[in-house]
């Protein structure tokens, strides 16, 4: 019995701001499967108060409910900033509207979460702000994330493997066989799955997408198949399964690699036979359903190591695709940054911005271990932030730091951003503004040195001096 106060003291605490007794219940019940400890304020300024006791010193992070300080949310976050300053706070939301997202950032709020939230999803937020060996802020994947445009030309990258990807998958949305897309997380393979069924024969069938790090491994036996009344404790009205609800359309299975050996021998059962038995059903019924799933690790190597059904991954696999992690690509990050800057900027409360040759040269030093997604968040705080027009390098000083020379390297490097050929909706660029961006490349390349601008370029310096003012160059660019 001694060891219990120990274990209370050694553990992460977060304090949770919420006047709704049940949430709190859940939230900490949650929390604690992960190693927390929870304390609830239900109002502003018991949780100020709070700040000042011996557990309020030791607090890890705040989970702050939107509602409970209603339109003061803001101002209750720059208030607990300025009491602790290096405390992440999450603040909690039913809205999904980006501009009350933008508020909370800059009011100091590290991330925000839409209600209601997955288990997964609240733990891996409050994981990411209290890693201790990454910077917290400026490259800590946001929780909730921009919906995507649902089609194959919104997939931006001219690297040949990520070219050749889409192409594949492309050719294989036209028909009806399973398919298995694997790359690291982040890299897209959710919205690639979403385009093919877009532009499959099915697109204007049922569609359910189903992410198995969010379900409880007891309920996906469930949630796929159904259920009868009483099959088990809690199960008073029958439930209708992902399959059955999709006859006819497309089934997404995110992270498949995360099932149990049962559940893996269950669902190989029933794409061999093509029958759906409810849990506790004495029947079962014939479907005709696609499966679009995903793996975050290769599932040829979880079948050599005994830890995937193998007849399970040959059905999924008869056509495979594989998305490379944005290291591979980093030719794309131009073109991606620019993007994804362009639809950040419709969002209320954030302006259109451009980005600067160094700063891309920045963004492209840095090898992203969470992709895509990564650099789309990363981009969106940095716009949160930004007051002028333009991002540069000072906007990501985080990123910066942690690469150091490799920076100024990336900047002089002839393998840095390059001269992007195609616009983000995959039409090549006007060739004034290709042009331009060339003799920007080269003025900043030779560190203005004219002479040598237009020697590179095989022009002469009065031909160069007159295309800088025909195209509205600055030459200290």
């Amino acid at each position: 019995m001694d060891c219990l106060p120990q274990a209370q003291d050694d553990a992460r605490i977060v304090m949770l701001i919420d006047d709704e007794p049940a949430q709190g219940r859940l939230i900490t019940a949650i929390a604690a499967r992960d190693g927390w400890r929870t304390i609830v304020a239900p109002d502003a300024e018991t949780a100020i108060a709070m700040l000042g006791t011996r557990e309020g010193m030791q607090l890890s992070a705040i989970l702050l409910d939107q509602w409970v300080p209603g339109d003061d949310a803001c101002a209750l976050i720059a208030e607990l900033k300025s009491r602790r300053p290096a405390l992440p706070i999450l603040m909690l939301t039913t809205s999904a509207s980006p501009l009350l997202a933008v508020e909370a950032m800059r009011a100091g709020a590290s991330d925000y979460l839409v209600k209601p939230v997955s288990p997964d999803r609240l733990m891996e937020a409050l994981r990411s702000v209290t890693t201790r060996d990454v910077p917290r802020d400026e490259l800590a994947p946001l929780t909730e994330k921009m919906s995507a445009t649902l089609d194959f030309d919104a997939m931006i990258g001219t690297a040949p493997s990520f070219r050749a990807a889409l192409a594949q998958a492309a050719k294989a949305a036209r028909g009806h066989g399973h398919v298995l897309i694997e790359g690291e997380t982040g890299t897209g393979k959710e919205m690639l799955m979403r385009a093919m069924h877009g532009a499959s024969p099915r697109a204007k069938e049922a569609l359910r997408i189903i992410n198995f790090a969010s379900v409880p491994q007891g309920s996906i036996d469930s949630v796929l198949f159904g259920h009868e009344p009483g099959s088990f404790p809690g199960a008073f009205d029958r439930q209708i399964g992902a399959f059955q609800h999709c006859d006819g359309g497309t089934l997404i299975l995110d992270e498949i690699d995360r099932l149990t050996p049962a559940l893996q021998q269950r669902l190989a059962e029933a794409l061999d036979t093509g029958i759906i038995r409810p849990v506790g059903a004495s029947y079962g019924f014939r479907v005709d359903v696609r499966l679009l799933v995903t793996s975050n690790v290769g599932l040829d190597r979880m079948v050599a190591a005994g830890q995937f059904d193998a007849g399970l991954a040959a059905r999924l696999g008869a056509t495979r695709i594989h998305l490379p992690p944005l290291r591979e690509r980093t030719g794309d990050i131009p073109a991606l940054a620019r993007h994804f800057l362009a639809r950040i900027g419709e969002q209320p409360g954030l302006n259109h911005l451009s980005v600067s040759d160094g700063a891309l040269a920045l963004l492209a030093a840095y090898d992203w271990p969470g992709n895509v997604r990564q650099l789309q968040s990363v981009l969106f705080r940095a716009a949160v932030y930004c007051e002028g027009n333009s991002l540069t390098a000072d906007s990501f000083p985080q990123l910066s730091e942690m690469l150091g020379e490799q920076s100024g390297a990336a900047s002089n490097s002839h393998e840095g951003v390059g001269i992007m050929l195609y616009t983000p909706d995959g039409n090549l660029r006007p060739l004034e503004e290709i042009e331009a961006d060339v003799i920007r490349l080269a003025i900043g390349h030779y560190r203005g040195r004219m002479t040598e601008v237009a020697r590179r370029l095989g022009i002469g310096r009065s031909t160069l001096y007159r295309k800088l003012s025909d195209l509205g160059i600055d030459n200290a660019a």
